[in-house]
């Protein structure tokens, strides 16, 4: 990378136990992060493929953007398609999508929990997919009772997310990669045997988080008190909303909002803007707004070095992912919380009571679960609001011109599609996933992006078992 060595390099390449392909090199000094650089060495180049395309094809294809959040990335797709249409849903469909999209958010916390960042702080046996492992002194605190309950867990959320993607697919018509989601609504009104059948698994993961989850997750976090002050980042959070409570989508179960230097503001899609002077994009595009994004990939720059672009809001960089949401849209959260805090149980605790804990590895975790418990609730909720013999879906006609975006969350943050169709086929095409804001190289400016700033003082005393910056990187679920 470029930049004068200070200290002692390290590079991770691949970054395991995440959704894609990253590749991350840390400067270390004193025994602390001085500096980090992301790279997404991947060139995918969805929105190449897309051109040319009838713009009904942009919700499936894109949904394989992502092999962990494909209904989100179908979601964001749909609800840009609705607007370059002219579409409402239906209020069915509106409450299927959210289900749909649900299921697929609870699911995911536990996979995310369990399989993708537990063996940064679970030892398991030795024997594969518990080794290889990092080693040394103090790696692993947690006391032989509260780590078999651990890896019990890692196994039992195995089954347990199975039940959840058969969620899904009873009302997308299949996991991953949903059939249902289309513009206008979705493809089919469930049965009363379908909604009993979401309902009895819905009872089973709530069961897992409130006797599994919930508990573990507060038991691990109190014997690795430490990282509630690592990984703060740069404490700019940004969340397009999620889950429409009307179908004018003036409600939201979590509402859209930014944090910016410490200042809640309403969300401005048009104050999104994306930079690409160190990322394999020619210059001459940077600092577009998506609606008027283009990708035009250029491998000889010097200083480029990730394949992903550098978005930022108002000129910053922006966490996103499920802390962001629950900071922005502050609900109340469990009970387990209480507990954990030491606060009377019938106190109702919202999750800004945490303070600047929050910003931290975890209260990144405390919010992912705490969030899943929350949609969990809603969904009993939704499941009885929909009305039998009902429409789910509107008619539409692929109009000759149009132009709209979508925008929603995915477990791991903010997605959004934007779209241009002439002559009733996509013109232009821009996808902002959710890492893409997280793990963001630095922008025009020489500012770094979000994980890279939260690697910046994270303490790594053994260069050779750098498990913090893994820790780091892990919480944001990249």
């Amino acid at each position: 990378m470029a930049g004068r060595r200070r200290g002692k390099r390290i590079v991770i390449d691949p970054v395991t136990r995440i959704e894609g392909h990253l590749k991350t090199e840390v400067e270390i000094k004193d025994g602390k992060v001085i500096n980090a650089w992301c790279t997404a060495a991947l060139f995918r180049g969805f929105e190449r493929i897309l051109l040319n395309r009838d713009p009904r094809d942009a919700s499936q294809i894109t949904q394989r953007i992502c092999g962990v959040c494909p209904t989100s990335h179908g979601t964001a797709s749909v609800r840009c398609l609705d607007k370059a249409f002219g579409v409402k849903p239906t209020s069915n469909g509106r409450i299927l999508r959210n289900l749909i999209l649900a299921a697929d958010h609870i699911w995911d916390h536990i996979l995310h929990f369990y399989h993708l960042l537990a063996l940064d702080y679970v030892k398991g046996p030795d024997i594969p997919p518990f080794v290889p492992r990092f080693a040394g002194r103090g790696v692993y605190k947690l006391p032989p009772e509260v780590n078999e309950v651990g890896v019990k867990g890692y196994l039992e959320a195995l089954k347990i997310r199975r039940i959840g993607h058969e969620m899904t697919a009873l009302l997308g018509g299949r996991a991953p990669h949903v059939h249902g989601l289309v513009v206008g609504g979705v493809t089919e009104a469930p049965s009363v045997d379908g909604l009993v059948g979401y309902l009895w698994r819905l009872h089973k993961l709530e069961e897992f988080y409130d006797k599994t989850y919930l508990p573990t997750l507060y038991a691990v976090a109190n014997y690795y008190q430490e990282f509630f002050g690592i990984g703060a980042g740069c404490k700019n959070l940004l969340s397009y909303g999620v889950y429409p409570l009307n179908d004018e989508e003036t409600e939201f179960l979590l509402k859209p909002g930014v944090y910016t230097d410490g200042v809640d503001r309403p969300l401005d899609v048009n104050k999104i803007n994306e930079y690409v002077r160190y990322s394999w994009y020619d210059d001459n595009t940077s600092g577009l707004n998506p609606k008027e994004g283009k990708t035009a990939v250029k491998l000889e720059k010097s200083r480029g070095y990730s394949f992903a672009k550098a978005p930022r809001y108002d000129g910053k960089p922006h966490e996103v992912g499920p802390m962001a949401r629950m900071w922005i849209a502050n609900p109340v959260i469990s009970k387990h919380a209480n507990k954990f805090l030491g606060l009377p149980a019938d106190r109702d605790v919202r999750f800004r009571d945490l303070g600047q804990k929050a910003f931290s590895v975890l209260g990144r975790l405390v919010a992912r679960a705490e969030e899943g418990w929350l949609e969990i609730q809603a969904m009993k909720k939704w499941v009885t609001q929909i009305k039998p013999g009902e429409p789910v879906y509107v008619k539409a006609q692929v109009p000759e011109r149009g132009v709209g975006y979508g925008i929603t969350e995915a477990p791991r943050g903010s997605v959004g599609h934007w779209i241009r169709i002439s002559g009733k086929k996509i013109s232009n095409y821009q996808v902002i996933a959710p890492t893409s804001w997280n793990i963001s190289p630095r922008d025009d400016k020489g500012v770094p992006g979000p994980i890279e700033q939260a690697l910046i003082g994270t303490p790594v005393p053994d260069p050779a078992n750098p498990v913090n910056v893994m820790r780091v990187i892990h919480s944001f679920d990249p």
